[in-house]
């Protein structure tokens, strides 16, 4: 592992411009480096060129880092550059900054999130924004946010989907009206992602996966045969008891009745969960520098966001 490099205060001078060198360094482990060294030392006159790295580095993890430098200036200098990249015609400037707030957590950057961002068309600055909303709303303001945010329900894939279920669920019992209601939209696509944030709300650890299976046949049975299946389901499985459940798992049943009950989503969706954590738990450690240790810093690994990806 190569020395971290202390920051020069003075600029211009041939250890400060290796520095910003290295900062656009072809390995990403000099670039996840030189961003560490900068956040180590935080020096002002690096700011301009942090910013413009977050625009344009590829690596999730060096991005991470860069943000977590600039969250180390002084928010009076930060805060008003990183606000003019929230108008940027690049995307990825865009996301970054979003993330970057979402990082110094300044809730007067609150009034800077428009309905624009919310809707944004780019899936990444997006999903950024959602998470930076719910993370920055006002009180007074939640119920507008949710409000807002159900207009997305159905949009794009999986991640794209457990994001916006999960700014709804942080929302808390803001949401919850509105999510009913969209429960029932003419959308089977909307109302199958707002039963399945339902599902989440009421259920945290079932797993995105099985409530959206679970709200999918509830959409498709429709909720008045989705619970007659479940109630059969229910009372076969009763009436064959203990000595009977071998033989009824491996019998053929009738489509509706085979659909599996919520309680048994929620136990596979559990492991499920498990499983993808532990694997996402083993990459993140890999992925940590042995300075991030040192400085209690840990990139966070999203989407895959899941949530956060690259943000």
């Amino acid at each position: 592992m190569q020395e971290v490099v202390p920051i020069p205060t003075t600029h211009g001078t041939p250890q400060y411009t290796r520095m910003a060198d290295a900062l656009g360094a072809k390995d990403s482990s000099v670039r996840l480096q030189a961003a560490l060294a900068v956040g180590s030392n935080p020096d002002p006159g690096f700011l301009e060129t942090l910013v413009e790295r977050c625009a344009v580095e590829p690596d999730f993890f060096v991005r991470d880092m860069l943000s977590w430098a600039l969250t180390r200036l002084s928010p009076e200098i930060t805060l008003p550059r990183v606000r003019r990249e929230l108008d940027s015609e690049r995307a990825q400037a865009r996301s970054q900054a979003l993330h970057t707030l979402s990082k110094i957590g300044d809730r007067s950057a609150w009034a800077w999130i428009t309905r624009d961002m919310l809707r944004d068309t780019d899936d990444e600055v997006a999903r950024t924004a959602w998470r930076v909303a719910v993370l920055l709303v006002p009180d007074g303001e939640r119920k507008d946010l949710a409000d807002e945010l159900l207009l997305q329900l159905g949009r794009g894939d999986r991640t794209v989907q457990l994001s916006l279920s999960r700014a709804l669920v942080d929302l808390g019992d803001a949401a919850g009206p509105a999510l009913e209601n969209a429960a029932a939209h003419p959308s089977p696509e909307v109302a199958a992602h707002a039963r399945a944030t339902l599902l989440l709300r009421q259920n945290p650890e079932a797993g995105f996966d099985a409530a959206v299976d679970e709200a999918r046949r509830v959409v498709n049975l429709g909720p008045e045969r989705a619970a007659a299946a479940a109630a059969q389901a229910a009372e076969t499985a009763e009436a064959a008891g203990p000595a009977g459940a071998g033989e009824l798992a491996g019998a053929s049943e009738p489509a509706e009745a085979n659909a599996a009950t919520p309680a048994a989503h929620a136990a596979v969706a559990t492991e499920a969960t498990v499983t993808a954590h532990a694997a996402h738990g083993a990459q993140a450690v890999h992925a940590v520098t042995a300075e991030e240790t040192a400085h209690g810093l840990t990139a966070e690994a999203t989407a895959t966001e899941e949530e956060n990806a690259g943000c």
